[in-house]
């Protein structure tokens, strides 16, 4: 049994309908879902699981992917196998991440392009994300030119491209894989790209916004020595960007 994974096909739905496919204890698997069940730094969606016509509901406290099935743990015993439902996730919560996330993969595009530095790790929080980086010499004012360069980034509002390659096509694109370790498994046939077009082009399996603008802005907020070889950055989203909705069609 595989669950479809809408949210890779289009970041943007918030809502499906879906069958109970397998249940255990409080967990349920879903023929098709909304929900991110967390990854690569980016925390897991939140929202609710619905029924019998919406009579009955569940929140979703916790998600995790199992081979090809993403299991769903409610708060409330689970409707029996065979049970249509509706998912509905915390849209304000997963464009939030989606937008942070988008901002974290222009941190590391403007970093990598004028430094050549790779990823060490990351992590995305309601209010904050940080990424770290094997980097040295970060003086304030380099902190300065890196704000100034992603903000000049998201400004020009750039499109992003989601799409998938074949693994053999993917790894023949230089520096795809900017972390230190390769953390791709290598049963992976094909791997999904996200392009921020004339920036960054990394594999990555999360959600993103569709242009930079929607980022709004970022500052960073801290820089802190990891090591004499490892710099971590937090940064935090500023401004709304224009269209939130997630019905909204952007140009």
């Amino acid at each position: 049994m595989k669950t479809k994974l809408i949210y890779l096909e289009n970041s943007y739905t918030f809502e499906c309908s879906a069958k109970v496919v397998a249940a255990e204890g409080d967990e349920l698997a879903l023929d098709a879902t909304v929900f991110y069940p967390g990854g690569g730094g980016q925390m897991a969606d939140r929202g609710t699981l619905s029924w019998d016509h919406g009579h009955q509901q569940a929140s979703v406290m916790a998600l995790r992917k199992q081979e090809e099935m993403v299991w769903h743990l409610l708060d409330s015993p689970p409707p029996p196998v065979g049970t249509e439902v509706t998912a509905r996730i915390d849209w304000d919560f997963r464009y939030r991440m989606m937008r942070t996330h988008t901002a974290l993969h222009l941190l590391c595009g403007v970093i990598w392009q004028e430094f050549r530095v790779p990823v060490t790790g990351g992590q995305m929080y309601p209010d904050r994300a940080r990424m770290d980086f094997a980097m040295e010499g970060l003086t304030r004012e380099r902190l300065a030119f890196i704000e100034q360069r992603v903000n000049e980034a998201i400004e020009a509002d750039l499109p992003i491209r989601v799409y998938t390659l074949p693994r053999e096509k993917a790894f023949a694109i230089p520096d795809l894989i900017r972390t230190r370790t390769n953390l791709l498994p290598p049963e992976l046939e094909e791997v999904r790209i996200v392009e921020i077009v004339g920036l960054d082009l990394q594999a990555d399996g999360g959600t993103h916004v569709r242009h930079t603008k929607e980022v709004g802005g970022i500052r960073i907020v801290r820089a802190e020595n990891k090591g004499r070889l490892n710099k971590r950055l937090e940064i935090q989203l500023v401004d709304e960007p224009p269209g939130s909705d997630p019905n909204a069609t952007f140009p």
